[in-house]
């Protein structure tokens, strides 16, 4: 989807519209199997406003938070969800509110912290007053000023209040999407990843142990695609083959959904399996002065020691020993985004085991020993997509014939899963 004021600028970088015609026409997807991506895809900013609409503001599911969050009537925090910043309140005690952080009258930004707890949503600059679940109960001078202005007798506060998202909250977790119809959470995850998705969420109350932000000079997607892609999971980090958490020769697996939105990698620890070092990026110089931070107690259902669940297009579950955490993707642009780290446990948690788990959540995070190769890689892609020629491609030909999309048991040399997303990729954005 091409803006007029995008179109204008075009022409007047080109000097006509036949010159347009012709740039427009280079814009094509370079083969119809996903095993090439184009660059663009990551840098152009008409196809980034066009993510925005249809795939952040469409019939999706973005996650909006933890239920543990706003604990109370009235608790609440403030998130992004694609660019607009909404308010997850608590606003009855059976119910979750996601509101849009705009004021009906003059579209002011009503909450400016991070999170609280109110007795209601006001306005700072007309006092504009709304309910919890966003309902407009207030208007200053609503009846003028000793019989002086004031509203028409037609105005109507119930046509006036915050713009209230759709939410469902599973097993602890509040998602929230802007359309008016999106599917039913489970029906739009998929039987594949509900499994995943609930040995994890499983209903058991959960806590915060923290939370971390960063913002990643490169485009939204890298980070969705680096969560499936396999492939530089033993070669780019050091960290995870020469301490054992995650190897080409363990036990390892990649899911998706039918529709190749949705993803889970997971992988279980095996003892005694011969490691060819130079191959797996092993680092046997590498030594730990607490080796309590890959040390883990049994507590998940399964004999999985990683499980990621990626949850298109806004987020990343996953479990390493026993750090939980959630990856939250704010795009930004097309060149920047932010991500939101939530560490959490569960309520029952006893002091050793939240202990463990901050502990353990230094391998993630900015500066984590695994995921700062992760954030330092995207930023070195971005500079070359911005590089690259016009028509250059990326090439995924990794595993499965090198076209398919197929859910592989051992997936180390495979980009199948990376293929299935940009297949749905594509539908949705009709390229």
């Amino acid at each position: 989807m091409i803006s007029i004021a995008a179109l204008r600028l075009k022409w007047a970088a080109h000097g006509s519209w036949e010159a347009l015609s012709m740039d427009m026409d280079t814009r094509q997807w370079p083969a119809d199997d996903g095993s090439r991506v184009p660059y663009w895809i990551y840098t152009d900013e008409d196809v980034y406003r066009s993510e925005l609409d249809r795939i952040w503001y469409g019939r999706n599911w973005l996650y909006a938070g933890l239920e543990a969050e706003v604990p109370e009537v009235g608790s609440y925090r403030t998130t992004t969800l694609g660019e607009r910043s909404v308010i997850v309140v608590r606003s009855a005690e059976n119910e979750i509110s996601v509101l849009e952080n705009r004021c009906r009258h003059r579209g002011v930004e009503i909450c400016q912290a991070r999170g609280g707890k109110v007795d209601d949503i006001t306005c700072p600059y007309h006092r504009w007053s709304y309910a919890l679940n966003g309902t407009l109960q207030g208007v200053p001078f609503k009846r003028g000023v000793k019989g002086q202005g004031g509203m028409p007798k037609d105005f109507d506060q119930k046509e006036h209040g915050l713009h209230r998202l759709k939410v469902e909250v599973v097993n602890g977790v509040i998602w929230a999407s802007f359309s008016e119809d999106p599917p039913p959470f489970r029906e739009y995850l998929g039987e594949t990843m509900w499994k995943p998705y609930e040995r994890i969420f499983s209903g058991r109350k959960l806590r915060v142990v923290g939370y971390n932000r960063q913002v990643v000079q490169a485009n939204w997607k890298l980070v969705i695609e680096n969560i499936r892609d396999s492939y530089h999971g033993a070669l780019l980090h050091v960290f995870l083959p020469t301490f054992g958490l995650i190897r080409p020769d363990q036990a390892n697996a990649i899911l998706m959904d039918e529709s190749g939105a949705h993803s889970c990698m997971v992988s279980s620890h095996a003892e005694g399996v011969d490691v060819d070092k130079q191959e797996y990026n092993f680092d046997d110089t590498m030594q730990l002065a607490d080796r309590r931070v890959i040390e883990a107690i049994k507590e998940l259902e399964g004999k999985e020691t990683a499980s990621m669940v990626c949850a298109f297009p806004s987020v990343i579950l996953l479990q390493q020993i026993n750090a939980l955490q959630i990856r939250h993707c704010v795009p930004k642009g097309p060149n920047e985004f932010e991500l939101m780290w939530t560490h959490f446990g569960f309520e029952d948690d006893d002091e050793e085991m939240r202990a463990r788990r901050v502990r353990q959540a230094n391998l993630f995070g900015p500066s984590g020993y695994v995921s700062v190769d992760d954030s330092e890689i995207f930023a070195n892609a971005q500079r070359g997509f911005a590089m690259a020629a016009e028509g250059e491609e990326a090439v995924l030909k990794m595993g499965s014939g090198g076209r398919e999309q197929l859910n592989e048991n051992y997936y180390v040399a495979s980009e199948g899963a990376v293929r299935g997303l940009y297949q749905y990729y594509r539908e949705v954005m009709e390229l």
